[in-house]
């Protein structure tokens, strides 16, 4: 028996086709939809947990900034209390420096040369006083220029010859006033060997002999 289909299987087909091709269609939709879905979710996820992050790093940095804060006060409070310890100091070293001053003047005033007036402002020191010759003033120049340890950078500010009356008039005798200017060294910007040259204590200045202001050698 011949069976004789006389449907259109033609359309049919063409339906089937139709059919399908939506049914992919909107599978294919659901599952990009999906995929953006789950791509949100952990880009939020990601957001939330940098989020986070972030939140814990401005939370250190505070903490971070009041530690800071906080040495910056102690430095300055340090190199305050170090200031202080300086001035003390100072004050301390600045005690013994006429001693110094005094017995570096006798070591290194030659004879034949008096000092009448020393006057001390800081580190700053002007000397007067009569020489019986120039050659005096100039021997006391670079004693203390080149073989002082206490003094340092004479400045002669001032000669002028006195004549003196003598019983000879064949023979005037005269001296020479001056006024010179040093710097006096502090006991830090001493050498490590110059110590031991002589007094850099109390004790040993004061085993010296020292001079008076109204007269040095003769």
């Amino acid at each position: 028996m011949i069976l004789i289909n006389l449907l259109p299987h033609r359309e049919e087909k063409r339906r089937l086709r139709k059919q399908a091709f939506f049914v992919g269609l909107g599978a294919s939709a659901a599952v990009g939809v999906l995929l953006i879905a789950l791509m949100y979710t952990v880009q939020q996820q990601m957001i939330s947990t940098q989020t986070e992050r972030n939140a814990f790093l401005d939370a250190e940095i505070h903490k971070l900034e009041d530690q800071i804060k906080d040495v910056s006060s102690l430095k300055a409070e340090i190199e305050s209390l170090k200031a202080r310890q300086r001035a003390v100091e100072d004050l301390q070293t600045d005690r013994n420096m006429p001693v110094y001053l005094l017995n570096e003047l006798v070591r290194q005033t030659p004879e034949g040369m008096y000092l009448t007036s020393i006057k001390q402002d800081g580190q700053s020191v002007s000397i007067s006083g009569v020489a019986q010759t120039n050659e005096r003033v100039s021997e006391f120049l670079r004693n203390t220029a080149y073989k002082s340890e206490w003094l340092e950078r004479p400045e002669l500010q001032e000669i002028k010859a006195r004549p003196l009356q003598s019983k000879d008039a064949r023979d005037p005798k005269r001296l020479f006033d001056f006024s010179v200017r040093l710097t006096l060294k502090r006991p830090q910007e001493l050498t490590p060997a110059s110590p031991a040259k002589g007094a850099s204590g109390p004790a040993a200045a004061a085993s010296r002999p020292v001079v008076a202001a109204s007269a040095v050698k003769s």
